[in-house]
Order: structure tokens, then sequence, then C-alpha cells
């Protein structure tokens, strides 16, 4: 498998010099690293922050730079709120993954990253999030997005978060099949499944998630966690309580490596990213 890192991660309490897209490409590829998870809005910000900057030139410069370093891009991460009330709101961020699958398709990444959201404009869990009725409104946003996936031949990965619209794997399930897409696609955390009432329970939590959802796993994000004051805080891999044997035998089992230098199937390999928090 690739292993890959968060490019914001790279050097973040760097010098600016050392934070420039060119300075993280480099530090990763000289830590071992094979791919990355690139946010544009963190790494790139003077060309991110509004659709218009979206652009094949961008995506060209993205492209060089990565070839440069031999690294692949496994996600372009994108995370706004699709469920969010305003509707001015949501077709500026429509506008924003747009062009994030229009920078994707012409510098050759295969997915485009998003979480699900909350029903609330300062995209926070409360009692509405989880709700019978949350899903519909982030689907109906969300279909118009696979839709210019499709056209783009790239694909719109979901994050599954316990905090937000799509918050176990039934829910996600229940997007896959109402948008109908093989453009759509889950990136699984393991972690973000987790709460404190079904951390003590999460051996089955996640074995449930990776068996239901395996078929549409494109990527996987390997974090950790810790318990505090009743609550769990992400902290870096490796330095809480997760066991990763059961993911990496899931993995090595269900999505197997074909060979990073195989380009005719590059574009499509499962990755892992690992975050850094």
């Amino acid at each position: 498998m690739q292993i890959g890192i968060r490019l914001h991660d790279v050097n973040a309490n760097g010098a600016e010099e050392q934070r420039t897209l060119e300075a993280r490409a480099a530090t990763a590829r000289q830590e071992g690293f094979a791919c990355v998870h690139l946010a544009l809005t963190k790494c790139v910000p003077d060309a991110a922050t509004d659709a218009a900057a979206l652009t094949e030139g961008l995506a060209a410069y993205v492209r060089r730079v990565f070839r440069l370093h031999d690294l692949d891009v496994a996600v372009l991460g994108c995370y706004l709120n699709l469920a969010h009330p305003d509707a001015e709101k949501v077709r500026q961020f429509q506008s924003r993954y747009y062009g994030n699958l229009r920078v994707a398709s012409a510098a050759g990444i295969a997915m485009v990253g998003t979480e699900t959201g909350a029903p609330n404009a300062s995209y926070q869990y409360d009692g509405n999030t989880h709700s019978k009725e949350a899903p519909d409104t982030f689907i109906r946003n969300l279909a118009p997005v696979v839709e210019c996936a499709e056209h783009y031949g790239v694909a719109v990965a979901i994050e599954p978060v316990w905090k937000h619209i799509v918050w176990n794997p039934e829910r996600a399930l229940e997007v896959l099949r109402s948008i109908g897409s093989h453009n759509l696609r889950i990136i699984f955390d393991p972690v973000n499944l987790l709460c404190a009432e079904n951390v003590g329970d999460r051996e089955r939590v996640i074995g449930e998630a990776m068996e239901k959802l395996c078929d549409h796993i494109a990527m996987v994000h390997l974090k950790d966690f810790i318990r505090r004051e009743g609550a769990l805080v992400s902290v870096a891999a490796g330095t809480g309580e997760m066991d990763y044997k059961p993911i990496l035998r899931f993995l090595k089992a269900r999505k197997p490596y074909f060979g990073k230098h195989d380009e005719r199937q590059r574009r499509f390999l499962p990755r892992v990213s690992a975050k850094s928090v």
C-alpha cells in the first residue's frame, strides 16, 4: 500500500519559505511518504480562496510539483458544509467543489474528498445532525457535485464522522444508494466513527464498518485517540489507544496494492494517509 500524509502537517511550524507547496512536497518525499492528502486552502491559500482560481493552470502547477518529487496526490481535500441552511452558501460551496474536481481531473488526481457536514451554519454537532431528515439536504446538495465528478472522470469520496450527518456505515450506505453513482466513494477513518459512548466496543464498530463499506472504500485515514475528561481527543497515529492490526489485515486482504509504478493502475489504488493531529 502507499503510505501518505496530510501535506499541511508537513513543516506546519516552519518558516514561511518552508511552508510553500514545493518545500512541503520535498520534505514529505524525504521523510519516505509515497503520497499526500492535499488541501489547497491550507497549502496554496492564495490560489484557493475563490472558485475562479481553481483553474487548469493551477492543476498544471500542482502536477509539476508532485511529479518533480515522485509523489502521488491521493486525494484533493475540500471540506465544506453541503448541508448549510443558507442556499446561497451552498451554491458557493458547490462551485468550490466543481473547481476542485476540475483541478483534480487536469492534475491526474483520482479523488476529491469531503466530510458530510451538519444541518447548521456553524458546522457543529447538534440534536438534528443524526435525525432521519438530515441526510436529505446533504444528498440533494451532493448530487450535482457527483454529477460533475462523473463529467470529469474522477471520484468524490465522503468521510463518515460520528459528529456529522453521515456518522455510521448505515448512513453512508443510504447516501451511496440514493446517489447511485460509481463515482461516489468512501474515505474510511476508523477513529472518526468513535465517540465516548461506543469507544469501549470499538473493535465491533470498526469491524462492522469495514465489512459493510468494503466495496466503496478508496482511501483509509489513520490517526489515533486518547480519552480526556470523558471525551475522545484525536492524536497522531501510534500515540493513543488504537490497535491497527485488524485494519492492516483488512487492507492486505481486501484492498491489495498492485504496484506503485504501474501507470495503468496507480490512479485507482487504495491509499493510507496518516494524520498528525
